[in-house]
């Protein structure tokens, strides 16, 4: 009988800790919404409607909308990092394979059928600028990817690697938008690693 009821309490638990907490459903509902339609096209409404809960619940789990957009934001930053430190990883020592790899990555990301962009991005599209908050995640963001790519460039050796730095990130960001206009990977970006590769090699000694 106590085992039985042992087994009973050890499946409640499972099921338990296998369901999503309603702030967690929330939020992983709300970062696939903003990405796919936009932060300011989606309403809390929506949010809590597609997550299976209510607006009293949203409220609960945050206390506004702008309290969970700069929550995706973050969100958001971590995964770009994470996936940067992951390409870079596996040259240490080499930060002209590192930024190489890491171009490479990126275009597989912006090859992918469901990519809509970079999240930071289309974020500073839609967020104004005396939004104190969101847009600083945005523009802090922007200016930390500037400056590990001029760092990388630093340690290649460019001979300005300022420059090179500049030039590499609008390449990146570039890569983005020009997939969203010519589907099928048929346009531009198919330029992205001969480019790259161009643009290193001005740089270093022949």
């Amino acid at each position: 009988m106590n085992a039985a009821n042992d087994d009973a309490a050890g499946q409640e638990a499972d099921s338990a800790a296998a369901k999503p907490r309603v702030r967690d459903r929330i939020f992983d509902t709300a970062c696939e919404l903003f990405y796919r339609h936009g932060i300011r096209s989606v309403g809390v409404d929506a949010i809590a409607s597609e997550a299976g809960t209510n607006k009293m619940s949203f409220y609960r789990s945050f206390p506004s909308k702008d309290e969970l957009v700069a929550e995706y934001l973050r969100e958001q930053q971590r995964e770009v990092w994470e996936h940067w430190d992951a390409a870079i990883a596996a040259h240490p020592g080499n930060p002209r394979r590192q930024i190489e790899a890491l171009f490479e990555a990126h275009l597989a990301t912006v090859e992918d059928k469901e990519c809509r962009g970079c999240a930071l991005g289309n974020a500073a599209v839609e967020i104004a600028d005396d939004d104190d908050v969101l847009s600083e995640l945005v523009r802090h963001f922007k200016k930390e990817v500037r400056q590990r790519l001029r760092k990388l460039a630093h340690d290649m050796g460019a001979r300005d690697p300022e420059a090179l730095g500049d030039q590499l990130m609008l390449l990146m960001d570039g890569g983005y938008f020009t997939r969203l206009a010519f589907p099928g990977n048929s346009g531009p970006i198919a330029a992205l690693m001969p480019a790259v590769r161009a643009l290193i090699a001005s740089q270093l000694p022949p």
